[in-house]
């Protein structure tokens, strides 16, 4: 029992000494919870961005030891290139300026185009290379329009389509000429069993292969039909004192009569 009212006395104690250490209803200010917790809303943040805000100009020398800073540090504007103007009127030259000179537009000479890789012997397909190399651009669509291989309307449609690049450069259309014509190999060959007599078999190979072309200006018809007229010209010979346009007939070695 004396153990029981021991821990009894010493309870109240500290309950008394903790109701002393906390202030009582005079000591609190009026209204400090409510100005804690309004001290910051998003509108005061708002209203201290946008509020305007004044810094000191920085003085004539001050701009001008900057900017010299800059320039030694290679971090000059472009801008200050230009000549400045006193307070005289006239101008003066900063030491180095920078000049910026515009690209120049590239001036297409040929263009380069080819077909797909496709199932074809590079040595059939070089037939039509051969066929059509060295002849205008019209011409050469032309011979594959009448041509009979298989690969000829595959060859056509290149032509047409590498013709409208061509233009598209800035190249004359009547002066388009099929200047160099070249076949390469495919990189696939397709591999198939080629069965034969006796139990016996092979390989047979389907290889594919592309045409590739280039288009420059040349002649145009009316230039090569020119100078076929004076190439024929020139090998007239006359027995009289002036040139004719007329061939010499040369007679038989026996009587025409």
């Amino acid at each position: 029992m004396q153990s029981l009212g021991g821990a009894l006395r010493r309870a109240s104690v500290a309950a008394s000494s903790v109701r002393s250490l906390q202030p009582g209803p005079s000591t609190r200010l009026p209204g400090w919870d409510a100005r804690r917790h309004a001290s910051w809303t998003p509108l005061s943040w708002i209203r201290d961005q946008i509020t305007l805000k004044y810094r000191e100009q920085a003085s004539p020398e001050e701009v001008a030891k900057a900017r010299k800073e800059q320039v030694k540090q290679g971090q000059g504007s472009i801008f200050e290139s230009v000549n400045e103007v006193t307070h005289d009127g006239t101008q003066k030259a900063l030491p180095t300026e920078i000049v910026i000179s515009s690209p120049k537009a590239k001036k297409h000479t040929e263009h380069k185009y080819s077909t797909a890789n496709f199932k074809m012997s590079h040595r059939k397909l070089n037939m039509l290379g051969r066929q059509i190399s060295g002849k205008p651009i019209d011409s050469a669509i032309l011979q594959m329009m009448f041509s009979e291989k298989r690969a000829s309307n595959r060859i056509k449609s290149m032509l047409v389509v590498a013709k409208d690049h061509a233009t598209a450069k800035g190249l004359e259309e009547k002066k388009l000429v099929v200047a160099q014509a070249w076949v390469s190999k495919g990189p696939n060959v397709l591999k198939r069993i080629d069965m034969k007599g006796r139990g016996r078999w092979g390989i047979r190979e389907h290889p594919d292969s592309r045409l590739s072309v280039i288009l420059k200006e040349g002649k145009t018809w009316a230039q090569l039909k020119e100078e076929e007229k004076q190439r024929k010209l020139k090998r007239i010979v006359s027995a009289s004192l002036t040139r004719e346009n007329v061939p010499l007939r040369n007679p038989g070695p026996a009587w025409a009569w």
